[in-house]
């Protein structure tokens, strides 16, 4: 029987751990949400359908405790939320939120085929939305002193173009016989069109920082992935609409523009993955940078989750067998970064344990 001490020292551990957790949570931790859901729907999709639902248990119980940290941050470290909202750097994590929510609802439609529940967070994900994108853009735009390009901006800030889009795809799973409202599918086409928007005007802006700025190693992280991920999910939301236009009347007249328009950002992703994986080896294997857990890993294994499912859906929408080819291979690439990030996070949860219990005992020893 556990002694009334041993209870009191445990919740005191757990206690600390959670408020040390949520005074210091990572705005964009919920790419871990977002990695998982599609890795899962990328696994049914290319017949691995028990470690798709397995990954649907481990979605919900890493969304409840995201969820949990980030309000019990709100609520008692009220100013670190405002910080990062006003940090060019940090802000744009706070989009996963949006794609995180989004993404765990598409899995639960497709996956599980939960439907109720991902009606729900679909219109959870729609107000997030519009909360996130503009106290986000209006934070940094009022803000006094602005960070220079260098400084301010990365790859995360393409996750507003994937938090858009992320309402598109989760739409187009949740309507996929019969047609929603004509202004729900007016809706998706626009948010379709406020996405490729947010990606086409950003991207130049990182473009030109990775060739005219000087940068260190540190600056060639994982968020730059998301470079491809913003177009990677783009081709997907298209390739949705695309299969959708059968039913939904608002669409057939837009079918040839939206085949273009998603092959381009398809293309786009595709000459993106040499480019990157060429600066990851730069990184770890020329200068011998450590490579130790962050949570921005996570914002690596999801666009290479989504990259295996846009190019699926894209064979089926233009009708080219021949790109299944991709998708069936690459699987296991995204397969093998989400196993390895989830081995350094359990590994990175278990040192923060430790260390708090060892911290905790020795503090008891002194009282």
């Amino acid at each position: 029987m556990t002694s009334p001490l041993e209870k009191e020292r445990t919740l005191s551990v757990l206690g600390h751990l959670a408020m040390s957790a949520a005074e210091g949570l990572f705005p964009g931790y919920f790419a871990l949400v977002m990695a998982t859901g599609v890795v899962s729907i990328a696994c049914d999709f290319l017949g691995f359908p028990i470690f798709a639902n397995i990954l649907v248990g481990v979605n919900w119980v890493a969304y409840v405790i995201l969820w949990s940290l980030t309000l019990l941050r709100l609520f008692v470290y009220p100013k670190k939320i405002i910080e990062d909202l006003f940090n060019h750097q940090r802000a744009p994590g706070f989009f996963t939120l949006v794609a995180g929510t989004c993404v765990l609802g598409t899995q639960n439609a497709i996956v599980v085929d939960a439907h109720a529940v991902a009606v729900a967070l679909w219109y959870f994900g729609l107000g997030l939305w519009f909360v996130v994108m503009y106290a986000f853009f209006t934070a940094v735009t009022v803000r006094k002193n602005k960070p220079s390009l260098a400084a301010g901006i990365n790859g995360a800030w393409l996750i507003a173009a994937v938090a858009t889009q992320s309402l598109v795809v989760l739409r187009g799973a949740l309507d996929t016989q019969i047609a929603p409202s004509v202004e729900m599918q007016f809706l998706s086409l626009v948010m379709f069109m406020i996405g490729c928007m947010l990606y086409l005007a950003i991207i130049p802006l990182i473009f030109y920082r990775l060739t005219f700025v000087r940068l260190s190693i540190h600056d060639f992280s994982p968020p730059y992935w998301i470079n491809m991920g913003a177009v990677a999910i783009t081709t997907l939301a298209g390739s949705t609409l695309i299969m959708r236009a059968d039913h939904w009347p608002v669409l057939p007249g837009f079918v040839p523009f939206l085949k273009g328009f998603t092959l381009f950002f398809w293309a786009a992703a595709t000459w993106w993955i040499p480019f990157l994986l060429a600066l990851m080896l730069w990184r770890y294997l020329v200068r011998r940078d450590k490579f130790i857990y962050e949570p921005q890993f996570w914002g690596m294994v999801f666009p290479l989750a989504m990259y295996t499912t846009g190019t699926f859906q894209l064979s089926r929408a233009l009708n080219l067998p021949f790109l299944a080819a991709i998708p069936k291979y690459f699987i296991f690439v995204a397969i093998a970064a989400w196993l390895i990030t989830f081995a350094g996070l359990a590994a990175h949860v278990g040192r923060v344990i430790w260390t708090t219990v060892a911290s905790q005992g020795r503090h008891s020893e002194t009282r």
